[in-house]
């Protein structure tokens, strides 16, 4: 169908961070932070206009250095955070900071899709999460629907949980946690919990994935050998609050219940290299993206292990009895998993795949040669889950 074709971006400069506007829920907007040595980064906010299938970019200067990992703030859509790398004392740091877009990005810089990009505006740097004691950070966290205001950085072994104030300007570590063993440990990547009032966290250092009881920054469960090889991302399930699922380099996503960690619920092998990225939609949690080094997106349909897995709930009293005999004759079989779409329009390692905050059933896929990617669900399986 027409308007089920994929809408493609291109960069000028190698990209890996993406993420959807959290606290836009109006708009479809996309945020993508680029990778560039030679010359000064850049934030690209990415709208899609849905009604005619156009992209409308603004162009925001981050010269502080190549971003690594980007987050918006899910309560004020004008502050986000970086993770980006720099040079000091001839060692390469990555270091995180908390910016705010210049108040007239929304306005007046899409009158020509070129304009932005000439004269870009710059970031306004709020407050650094600095870390110089704790090392490289890998990622940083927002509090899951919060009022913008705890962040959780994880910087080499070291679990650190700040409180911002005076309107983000001002960072304070309120507590924190080091993970301790053999070697040099290392998180890759982490994912703070929707759910049990945003008092959990999951970890993932080399092959192993944990989880953290933020009240007391304690370790509450461990899956060793989450993956063969290193875990690479991980999400937790909108619906479901002890279901996560896990990507890594042995080319597989795993499922897994917390309270159960001996095995997985399920393991999928549909990618051929390492897969970086996977992501629950938020509303619907069959649906799973993931996004590999085999250029590749998969939409899967996970029914089996979602919160429906029987197809659509259907209350009893809302059944006559001619119904009710029917909807048992349907209702005794789970719904099979299945593979719903691949997605082939990136030629190069697809390093982020997002849902949008706006539009449950759209989704951008971000490659290395910044090639940006908007696709949706198809139609006939959005019916069939709505209907």
């Amino acid at each position: 169908m027409e308007d089920d074709a994929p809408v493609i971006y291109g960069l000028e400069f190698q990209a890996r961070a993406l993420t959807a506007q959290t606290a836009e829920t109006d708009a479809i907007r996309f945020l993508v932070g680029t990778q560039s040595l030679k010359f000064d980064n850049q934030i690209h906010i990415i709208d899609f206009d849905d009604e005619n299938n156009m992209i409308n970019k603004s162009v925001l200067l981050h010269d502080a250095g190549e971003i690594w990992h980007i987050n918006g703030s899910p309560a004020d859509k004008a502050v986000l955070t970086t993770c980006y790398s720099k040079t000091s004392e001839s060692r390469v740091l990555t270091c995180a900071a908390v910016w705010r877009m210049p108040p007239e990005w929304e306005s007046g810089s899409h009158e020509s899709p070129d304009d932005s990009s000439n004269n870009p505006q710059t970031l306004e740097l709020l407050c650094h999460l600095d870390n110089t004691a704790h090392g490289s950070v890998a990622c940083v966290l927002w509090e899951p629907m919060g009022d913008g205001k705890r962040l959780i950085s994880l910087a080499e072994n070291h679990v650190l949980l700040w409180d911002l104030q005076e309107s983000s300007t001002k960072a304070t570590i309120s507590s924190s946690a080091t993970l301790e063993g053999k070697g040099q440990l290392k998180f890759t990547t982490g994912k703070w919990s929707p759910h049990h009032n945003s008092t959990q966290l999951a970890t993932a250092n080399d092959t192993a994935i944990r989880g953290w009881d933020l009240r007391s920054m304690s370790q509450i469960y461990c899956i060793e050998n989450a993956h063969g090889q290193l875990v690479r991302d991980l999400d937790f399930n909108p619906n479901k609050q002890y279901y996560l699922a896990s990507c890594g380099d042995d080319c597989k996503v795993k499922f897994w219940d917390v309270r159960h960690i001996n095995e997985p619920v399920k393991c999928l092998e549909e990618h051929s290299h390492w897969v970086w990225s996977v992501r629950y939609n938020h509303s619907h949690d069959q649906l799973l993206l993931t996004g590999s080094s085999d250029s590749r997106v998969i939409l899967s349909n996970m029914v089996s292990i979602s919160s429906e897995p029987f197809g659509h709930l259907v209350d009893d009293d809302d059944l006559s009895d001619n119904e009710e005999s029917q909807q048992e004759d349907k209702g005794k079989e789970p719904l099979q998993d299945s593979i719903i779409a691949t997605y082939e329009e990136h030629e190069d390692s697809v390093y982020a795949v997002e849902w949008s905050a706006a539009d449950p059933w759209l989704f951008a896929s971000l490659s290395y040669d910044g090639r940006l990617v908007i696709n949706r669900v198809p139609r006939a399986l959005k019916y069939r889950i709505l209907l």
